[in-house]
């Protein structure tokens, strides 16, 4: 930079030198004398030029003035860093190398130091990931947090469909014992229904204290029937009470849940407890056939042991379900119809009336709501078992029955004198067992009942008594049997159900010899493949007429079911599934008349139903 600055102060002052001297020269001579006045101007300017050329030679030298201190200031500190840099490469090395107590001191709190910064970095990010938790918490949360309780609200939304081979005017819910013999005119025709009433509503509500958990749980859907209710337009069904209860639960493992709820018979998932029960995944909401089950009363005490082993008890609401023959119809009474100015049903609906063989009008009544007169609920208890492979319960259930019998009810003159009460137990056993296999992607499950009176824990209904020819109660023995597999994955749900109902034949003979109760062989079945004429009446066109000579009492119901359910989403913002369902049912009755030569039509009738379910649902997160 210096010789470019005397070069051009070379050139400047060359400049003004030269012009100096051609101001000094003489002038060739003309015919007009040049003015004294524009010299001085010109000499005048000059200086100022110079002068203003010198004070941008002092700037520039000024300039590189400073740019040699910034350069020298750096070569300064590199010279610095380089030295600190060597001096703490030396004592880096010295402290290695040094055996000495206090660089061990100084290593061990060094070493300290970093140590604390590590935890602090980990707390930090922890605490960053928990705040992120909260913050995705108040955007979208799991539960609610009211006065101290935690409210989970849950269900789903379903759109459904149903079409059977044979038409039985039911909805979604298949009434597994009524498909209808080949006699019966709905037999001859199919039919398909869409519904939304399977749609379920569910609210959670729990509070911890320090040794006990409290939890409320409510469960709706809207399959009930009211006394009015209809589907000719607005579909004006009643909210259906599925569970209701509260539960106890204490820390040293003991529990007390009270309300409706699952019976103690239905299979659980883990212990006995609550809200982990086994149901099929089928999209009929009466299940599978085979499946023991019921929702009802309860209040239930279960001991868990050490995780492994639980014990239950429970006091359940009893029911008992009646189907004799052979009897006269006012030699006892086990229950009633409903109190009309109470809140069970006491509706009576579907009647017809038609003409017997000899002319005489004979009507006929169906879908009786019948209430039985429980004389004491039904006792259930239930071992359950989670060795670590499987899980396994066994479980019995004890069941009481009653009637009041009328022994003069047959005479010529009847009378009610001498009328008493007769009662009897009955119950029976059962087990359950369920796998999983291949880290939890296949289920298999086995379950068996069996006893007297348990007809009713079968989701196909069957009857738990009939009557004697005294009039006295008569336990049906029944056993129910179902094997489930279930395949399970993100995105899919398949599963495969066969199961099997079984009442057993019951039967008396009477003091005439006639045959009396449950699927008597001197039953006359020969015309339930006889089909006969609808019911006149205030229901004409809407009544299929009665099966003539057909007692038809159901020997065993058997069901196989395959189907599936796909998730294409399943995650925050809830879960949507859709699902497709097949099953195969048969029925079939006790012998009657005609099983021995000659063979008479309809001695030993079976009915067979194919059916197809659909379902789309969008279950709330």
């Amino acid at each position: 930079m210096k010789r470019p600055l005397a070069l051009a102060l070379s050139v400047l002052i060359a400049t003004s030198v030269v012009a100096q001297t051609e101001s000094a020269s003489p002038k060739p001579k003309s015919g007009r004398h040049s003015s004294a006045a524009p010299v001085s101007k010109t000499l005048e300017d000059m200086k100022d030029a110079i002068s203003a050329q010198q004070q941008q030679i002092q700037q520039l030298q000024q300039q590189i003035q400073s740019r040699d201190q910034a350069i020298q200031q750096l070569q300064q500190q590199v010279t610095q860093a380089q030295s600190t840099a060597t001096q703490a490469q030396q004592a880096a090395t010295a402290a290695a190398n040094s055996q000495s107590t206090g660089s061990a001191d100084q290593i061990g709190a060094l070493q300290h130091d970093v140590a604390d910064l590590k935890t602090v970095s980990g707390n930090t990010v922890n605490e960053l990931q928990e705040t992120q938790k909260q913050v995705n918490g108040l955007e979208s949360p799991l539960a609610i947090h009211y006065k101290g309780v935690t409210i989970t609200p849950g269900g789903f939304l379903a759109a459904e469909t149903v079409w059977r081979q044979r038409a039985e005017g039911a909805d979604i819910n298949t009434n597994l014992n009524g498909i209808p013999y080949s006699g019966a005119s709905q037999a001859h025709m199919s039919e398909f229904y869409g519904s939304g009433r399977q749609s379920r509503i569910s609210m959670l509500v729990q509070g911890k204290l320090d040794s006990m958990s409290m939890t409320g749980y409510v469960e709706t859907d809207f399959l009930g029937a009211g006394a009015t209710s209809n589907n000719n337009e607005s579909n004006s069904y009643v909210l259906r009470q599925r569970q209701a209860w509260g539960q106890a639960a204490l820390s040293n493992g003991w529990s007390f849940t009270g309300g409706q709820m699952w019976s103690l018979v239905t299979e659980t998932k883990i212990g006995e407890d609550n809200r982990t029960e086994a149901v099929p995944l089928t999209i009929d909401p009466q299940y599978t056939v085979g499946f023991s089950w019921a929702r009802q009363y309860a209040f239930r005490v279960t001991k868990n042991l050490n995780n492994k082993v639980w014990f239950g008890l429970s006091v359940e609401n009893a029911q008992a379900t009646l189907t004799t023959h052979g009897n006269a119809t006012n030699s006892f009474l086990l229950g009633s119809q409903g109190n009309a100015g109470g809140l069970y049903n006491a509706a009576i609906n579907g009647c017809s009336t038609t003409l017997n063989a000899s002319g005489a009008p004979v009507t006929t009544c169906s879908n009786i709501a019948n209430y039985s007169f429980n004389p004491s609920p039904d006792l259930i208890a239930k071992l359950a078992f989670q060795p670590g492979f499987g899980h396994y319960e066994v479980f019995g259930v004890l069941t009481q029955f009653r009637d009041r019998v009328f022994p003069d009810a047959g005479l010529a003159t009847p009378s009610a004198v001498g009328a008493y009460n007769n009662s009897t137990w009955a119950g029976g056993g059962g087990a359950n067992a369920r796998w999983s296999l291949m880290q939890k992607h296949i289920d298999i499950g086995l379950h068996g009942l069996g006893g007297k009176g348990l007809g009713r824990y079968g989701t196909a209904g069957l009857s738990d008594v009939t009557i004697r020819p005294n009039g006295t109660v008569a336990p049906i023995r029944s056993y129910q049997g179902l094997l489930t597999l279930e395949y399970h994955s993100p995105k899919w749900d398949w599963y495969g159900n066969g199961g099997i109902e079984y009442d057993g034949r019951t039967a008396f003979l009477n003091s005439k010899g006639a045959p009396v109760g449950y699927g008597a062989q001197g039953f006359n079945n020969t015309g339930c493949d006889l089909e006969t004429l609808p019911s006149s009446g205030l229901t004409a066109g809407f009544n299929p007429g009665s099966l003539a000579n057909c007692n038809g009492d159901t020997k065993d119901i058997v069901e196989g079911t395959l189907g599936f359910w796909y998730k294409p989403y399943n995650g925050p913002k809830g879960r949507l599934q859709f699902g497709l369902q097949y099953s195969y049912l048969t029925k079939t009755a006790w012998a009657g008349t005609g099983t021995k030569p000659p063979f008479l039509p309809g001695a030993n009738p079976s009915a067979i139903d194919n059916m197809f379910f659909t379902s789309f649902r969008y279950y709330l997160p």
